[in-house]
């Protein structure tokens, strides 16, 4: 009996340092992988037709633009989030058109979301409703977005809402989109620009205001509808980069030939969701780096 116990010992002793090993290596590979991680990391998720884009930094701070349509954003999310996270700092919402916002519905009801920033135009949909309705109901608190503001995080990262500058709270317009959230995430000397959807009208205005510049990577207007990307907008933005969120075989004819060739004629390098599924950017150390999923 001795004899048994003390084997018995000896075999939880050493499964109890081979746990303690285990462990070390799991944590030693975990603060490796962390060191690997660029310090930004945008997806641009293929969600179809429809839109959502996620920020992410190396410390963990989380910025969802859009959820694109319905049951596509959560198993999104899942591959790029850690298990056990079950929070994002910011959604924003560009506008209420079922291909953005019904998935955010789904993402207020699974995350722990800081804060929602939307411009406040009213839009009399089902998925519309009950987006605003889960804000109050889970007391999330909404900033609404009304004129030139920033939103600072992570190493001094900025995300720049250009559009809207009018108080849009409440109204219902003939056309949504010229309400959209425009916005211009700057980060160690890189520009990205969110359009979208925003249409001709809206990127002639923010020409005239002159809050247009050079950037390193459009994210198109419209999902490269012909109502988008006019040739003085694109040869003032100048992108090296175009990404263009886009469902395969749509019905809408996106992207329009005729956009594709203005970006062709400006010498951008093309990436579509449809064609290249998620697309993810990289930024570290001043550089950036462009994946595809396919």
């Amino acid at each position: 009996m001795k004899i048994f116990l003390q084997l018995h010992k000896n075999k939880i002793l050493f499964g109890g340092l081979l746990f303690l090993a285990a462990l070390v290596v799991l944590g030693g590979l975990y603060v490796w992988n962390l060191e690997q991680e660029p310090e930004l990391r945008v997806y641009f998720f293929d969600v179809g037709q429809g839109e959502a884009i996620f920020i992410n930094t190396k410390n963990g701070e989380q910025i969802l633009i859009d959820g694109g349509p319905s049951n596509k954003i959560l198993p999104l999310l899942g591959r790029v989030m850690p298990f056990y996270d079950h929070s994002i700092d910011a959604v924003i919402l560009t506008h209420p058109h079922a291909d953005h916002v019904s998935g955010l519905i789904e993402v207020l009801k699974r995350y722990n979301v800081g804060e929602v920033i939307e411009s406040g135009v009213d839009y009399n949909t089902a998925e519309a409703k009950e987006f605003e309705d889960l804000i109050s109901k889970k007391r999330i608190k909404k900033i609404i977005i009304n004129k030139p503001a920033k939103l600072s995080f992570f190493k001094n990262a900025t995300l720049t809402f250009l559009s809207p500058d009018k108080y849009f709270e409440g109204q219902i317009l003939n056309n949504v989109h010229d309400s959209v959230l425009v916005s211009e995430l700057d980060f160690e000397g890189k520009k990205i620009l969110f359009m979208a959807d925003a249409e001709k009208n809206l990127e002639r205005y923010l020409l005239q205001k002159g809050v247009l510049e050079d950037v390193d990577v459009l994210k198109v207007g419209h999902h490269g509808s012909k109502t988008s990307s006019t040739a003085d907008f694109l040869k003032t933005v100048k992108p090296e980069y175009a990404v263009i969120s886009v469902g395969a075989k749509n019905r809408y004819g996106h992207p329009h030939q005729q956009t594709l060739s203005g970006l062709e004629t400006i010498g951008v390098q093309i990436l579509r969701t449809d064609i290249n599924g998620t697309i993810i950017l990289n930024i570290n150390g001043g550089q950036l780096t462009l994946q595809k999923e396919k």
